[in-house]
């Protein structure tokens, strides 16, 4: 039998980033038809409709829809203001198969990208809210000066107790049927999370991942009971330092050229590419400087200036680092991306760092997120954070401080991107790219986001108290 001559993987891709689902799923129908069609390829192929029928489920807005809520903020919206809005690529939208549909973020990431649709906004109208350490403030003092009265790296360490949780709904799952669970649990890293004690789990019996596992979890079964949600629960504690580690420019030299290194230069496909988009990008913000330092400074700083928005699902997303460059706009993850591709494409080596953001009790506070890693001679690596960026501060080791330095209220879970779970699971993974929620599975498929809910609760206890 001669092999299927019809669209090829990469065109049907591209359909689907562009709306042309009927299309997409003509040619993925096609495929699968394919007798000789290998089985990975066939997987890559059905990946695409279920990318399909999830962008279904972030892109829920038709005009009204989203005009409506952003009526609740702009009472006296103006159609032609909105369809303004929307030409600009304000208003993120999709057209699937000719029709208009809008991001379900979209009307509230219009207050974060657009200064104009801000000041039209009713006096009374909540304004969007930063992270407690995304703003200078009292703990970045600390940490700069305890890394200067001691010499140290890593300082100011904190002890939190944390409790993960994730539950399925109710009846996602036939009763008597194993529902599988992996929820994220973080690996020790010298200098910046240590001396990880396991408390319990719900039900008993978890496998924890090794500390190899770059994206470790803790991995519970459990059967599933009629009418009943289905919940699974890990504690345990870490402590948690905070990282400064002041550059002088001067002393900072080329990249070796050590094998090590090399894999956090390289492309990694599909979201670290060097595309032509990419490279003139870099070509625009680096031109010709050639010192790793002020490269990475330049990159960096082009990078903090995308606005951050609400993000769509990453699995959804066929190569982040180009979306972030030209959605124009960006969650951390995506910020993060785009960075480490541009780093890596001027030789500067960078990975990819995730977890969970806090704050101490008294405000309580999570939230996902992701950072990075670069590396520069002879100081090794140094963390980033783009998304928070530079920092409102005349000195430059509080203005740069997330430029080689980061604060001690997150745990990452991830010390890499794409990463399999151990055991690996059975069906496709609801986030493809990173792990900070969990992921779950029965025998009949994946559990998508909106079959289950998550929830991560902080205690941070005085570190005399663990000793």
């Amino acid at each position: 039998m001669c092999a299927w001559a019809g669209a090829s993987l990469p065109e049907v891709i591209a359909q689907v980033d562009r709306g042309a689902f009927a299309s997409a799923d003509a040619q993925i129908d096609a495929a699968l038809h394919d007798a000789a069609l290998g089985d990975a390829t066939r997987q890559d192929f059905v990946f695409q409709r279920e990318r399909m029928r999830r962008m279904r489920l972030d892109f829920t807005l038709d005009a009204d829809a989203a005009k409506a809520q952003l009526r609740r903020q702009i009472p006296d919206l103006r159609d032609a203001e909105f369809a303004r809005w929307d030409a600009a690529g304000l208003i993120e939208h999709l057209d699937i198969d000719g029709q208009r549909r809008y991001f379900k973020r979209a009307p509230s990431n219009l207050f974060r990208i657009s200064a104009e649709a801000r000041a039209r906004r009713a006096p009374d109208a909540p304004l969007p809210t930063d992270g407690p350490f995304e703003t200078l403030g009292p703990h970045h003092e600390e940490i700069v000066a305890a890394a200067r009265a001691s010499g140290a790296t890593s300082v100011v360490p904190r002890r939190v107790e944390v409790t993960q949780s994730l539950v399925v709904k109710a009846d996602a799952v036939p009763a008597g049927k194993t529902v599988r669970a992996w929820i994220p649990y973080p690996r020790a890293i010298a200098g910046q999370q240590e001396d990880i004690q396991w408390i319990a789990s719900t039900p008993t019996g978890a496998r924890i991942a090794p500390e190899s596992a770059l994206q470790r979890t803790a991995y519970l079964e459990r059967t599933a009971v009629a009418g009943t949600p289905t919940a699974f629960q890990i504690r345990y504690t870490v402590t948690v330092y905070a990282r400064h580690i002041p550059i002088d420019p001067a002393k900072v030299l080329p990249t070796p050229k050590d094998p090590a290194l090399q894999p956090f230069l390289a492309e990694r496909a599909p979201h670290v590419l060097f595309t032509p988009a990419l490279r003139a990008f870099s070509q625009r913000v680096v031109g010709t400087e050639t010192h790793p330092y002020r490269i990475a400074q330049k990159l960096f700083d082009a990078v903090d200036q995308i606005p951050w928005a609400g993000a769509r699902e990453y699995a959804t997303i066929s190569n982040i680092s180009d979306y972030a460059l030209h959605a124009g706009h960006a969650d951390c993850g995506q910020q993060t991306l785009l960075l480490i591709a541009l780093l890596r494409l001027n030789g500067i080596p960078a990975r990819w760092q995730s977890g969970m953001v806090y704050a101490d009790d008294a405000v309580g506070y999570n939230n996902l997120h992701d950072w990075g890693a670069l590396y520069l001679a002879p100081y090794g690596w140094m963390p980033m954070d783009v998304t928070t960026g530079r920092l409102d501060s005349p000195q430059p080791a509080l203005r740069d401080f997330y430029f080689g330095g980061l604060d001690a209220y997150r745990i990452a879970f991830n010390d890499d991107f794409q990463q399999p779970p151990q055991p690996a699971k059975q069906h496709f993974r609801s986030d493809t790219v990173d792990s900070q929620r969990g992921e779950v599975e029965w025998d009949g498929g994946n559990l998508y986001f909106d079959q289950w809910n998550y929830d991560f609760q902080s205690h941070v206890v005085p570190l005399e108290a663990t000793r």
